[in-house]
C-alpha cells in the first residue's frame, strides 16, 4: 500500500493539508467568484444594491445594531444563495451541454425558488424592522 492510498487511518488523508495550503491564493478565487457573480449576474447585483440601501435606510433610521445585523444577515443570505444558484447552474450546463434534461430543469428551478424564498423573507424582515421607524419619521 503506498502512501496515498485512500485506505488510511480514520481522519487522515494525505495531502488535504495542501489543498487550502494558500491562504491568499484562496482569497482570490474567492473574490473571482464574487465578481464573476456581480459581473455577470443581473439578479446579484439587484440583490447587492437593493441590499446596500436597505443597509443605509436603517443606518438612517438609527436601527439597533441587532436589527442592522439581522439585515446584513438576511441580505447576506440571498446573494449566498444566488451565488450557490449560478454555481449549480453552471454545473448543470457543464454536465449537460445544450441538451434538455428534466432533473437539468429541478436542479435549475429550485435553486431558482430557493434564492426567491430567501428574498421574500429579506424583504418581509426589512419590512418589518424598516417600516414602523420609517412611519414614525415621516409622522404618518
Amino acid at each position: 500500500m503506498n502512501s496515498d492510498s485512500p485506505r488510511r487511518g480514520r481522519g487522515q488523508r494525505s495531502g488535504a493539508w495542501r489543498v487550502a495550503g494558500d491562504l491568499p491564493l484562496s482569497f482570490r478565487y474567492a473574490a473571482q467568484g464574487l465578481a464573476y457573480g456581480f459581473t455577470s449576474q443581473r439578479n446579484f447585483r439587484i440583490h447587492a444594491i437593493t441590499g446596500g440601501c436597505v443597509f443605509a435606510l436603517g443606518l438612517w433610521l438609527q436601527l439597533s445594531t441587532e436589527q442592522l445585523a439581522l439585515l446584513v444577515l438576511t441580505v447576506a443570505a440571498v446573494l449566498v444563495l444566488e451565488l450557490i444558484n449560478t454555481a449549480i447552474e453552471s454545473v448543470v450546463d457543464l454536465a449537460i451541454g445544450r441538451r434538455f434534461h428534466p432533473l437539468a430543469r429541478i436542479a435549475k428551478d429550485c435553486a431558482a425558488a430557493a434564492v426567491l424564498v430567501a428574498a421574500a423573507a429579506s424583504l418581509l424582515i426589512a419590512a418589518l424592522l424598516l417600516l414602523p421607524p420609517l412611519l414614525l419619521r415621516l409622522g404618518v
